[in-house]
């Protein structure tokens, strides 16, 4: 083995691996925002007495868990234009994650409010509250508790997953890991940096909502 090891040659560099990491944050908050939104729609509209939209609902979430994610960014980065719908490689890595997240998160909020005790939706009845009051101010809260882990598991893989838009040349840390390693030639160093900053991230978000699940989901211990 005759490879030389030179992390020094990647100091030159350091802003701009920031700045992937910042465009990396960037990406998956804005993602997440619209994905959870776009969650809470499609729960929705399979709760609605409406077959139509209880159809749109289940028909998106089917579609969007059994395709490949890669799949679904291609196509809309490199399919709708056909349709004539053309979309910046930021943009269409937005609508690409924020449709990713919507479906699986929609799931996890409908696995949180099943497990919610039939009870808890007729004392909402009994009290004269329509089905929308009854679930924002009865049902969401101890819902939320049981979903809160596996939403915030879920920002931590959506995190993760933006690395993929790199293929449509979206702005994010692996894009700007491999304009360096196009640069220096350096791509055992440059990716082994990439990788411990995603790694990096990952476990301090991952930190944080745990703190945030003791501190304001977890039951008395006394």
């Amino acid at each position: 083995m005759t490879y030389t090891f030179n992390f020094a040659a990647l100091l030159p560099y350091w802003e701009i691996f920031l700045q992937g990491c910042l465009l990396t944050l960037a990406l998956t908050a804005l993602s997440t925002v619209l994905g959870l939104s776009l969650g809470m729609l499609t729960i929705l509209a399979r709760r609605s007495r409406f077959g139509f939209l209880r159809a749109v609902g289940v028909s998106y979430i089917e579609i969007i868990r059994n395709t490949p994610f890669l799949v679904q960014v291609l196509f809309i980065f490199f399919g709708l234009p056909q349709l004539g719908v053309s979309l910046s490689p930021w943009t269409a890595a937005v609508v690409a994650l924020s449709l990713n997240l919507g479906a699986f998160s929609a799931e996890i909020v409908r696995g949180g409010i099943e497990a919610i005790p039939r009870g808890q939706f007729e004392a909402g009845a009994a009290l004269g509250l329509s089905p929308m009051q009854t679930f924002r101010f009865i049902i969401l809260k101890p819902a939320f508790r049981v979903i809160f882990p596996a939403l915030s598991g879920q920002f931590v893989l959506l995190l993760l997953t933006t690395s993929i838009v790199s293929s449509i040349s979206a702005e994010e840390l692996t894009s700007v890991a491999q304009s360096i390693d196009s640069t220096t030639f350096r791509s055992f160093e440059v990716y082994i940096v990439a990788t411990l900053l995603y790694l990096c991230m990952s476990l301090l978000f991952s930190t944080l909502f745990k703190a945030i699940d003791r501190a304001c989901f977890s039951y008395p211990t006394k």
